[in-house]
């Protein structure tokens, strides 16, 4: 008699069981596993932040690169043609020399200048206000991009310049105090054309 519970048992799950299978779900054909699989994930094509001597440069760059723009828009555009005498950069021609080292200079640690940028030409092309500023703010973009992608190993690599070898890094701290000098010609320009710089007008002139 004991039997018959357990076969009623046995009955009763296989009557539960059934309309479950009768309703199981087919498996995904291959296309449609594929629909459903989550999706991969895409490579990263961010550049690690820049840290140490990388983000000092940038950080100084920065603050150099947004004063030369702010008085190259100061300028009057009839003072880019004024030079201090004969023979002397103008200001316009100030504008360009900048640029052309900003490119000429990263080219000796191996970063190429954009496509159809010679920096031994940028000297020679139009300084007017549009031009120069255009062309001045294009290399300080370049330069700030080119060392935010490079990497430590690159700020040891070992470079000959001006018949001198140095580190990649010793060029680009070079190429910073470039920046400011011709920055500081740049205010004694400005100063003499009665044009005050705009961080110095805000603080009074």
């Amino acid at each position: 008699m004991r039997t018959l519970p357990r076969l009623a048992a046995a009955l009763a799950l296989a009557v539960l069981a059934a309309p479950l299978a009768a309703h199981e779900l087919p498996a995904p054909a291959a296309d449609d596993a594929k629909k459903m699989a989550p999706p991969a994930a895409a490579e990263s094509t961010l550049v690690a932040t820049p840290t140490g001597f990388r983000a000092e440069f940038i950080g100084l760059h920065d603050h150099v690169a947004k004063e030369l723009l702010d008085l190259a828009e100061a300028m009057p555009a009839e003072k880019y043609a004024w030079r201090p005498g004969e023979g002397v950069r103008s200001y316009g021609e100030v504008c360009l020399h900048i640029a052309s080292a900003d490119y000429g200079l990263p080219a000796a640690i191996g970063i190429k200048p954009p496509e159809g940028i010679d920096p031994r030409k940028i000297e020679s092309s139009p300084s007017d206000k549009a031009a120069a500023i255009a062309t001045l703010k294009a290399s300080l973009d370049f330069v700030r991009d080119a060392v935010s992608k490079m990497s430590d190993a690159d700020l040891e690599k070992s470079v000959s310049l001006f018949g001198r070898d140095m580190s990649a890094r010793a060029v680009l701290m070079l190429l910073a105090n470039h920046i400011h000098e011709h920055l500081g010609q740049s205010i004694a320009y400005a100063r003499t054309n009665g044009v005050v710089p705009p961080w110095s007008a805000k603080q009074g002139g």
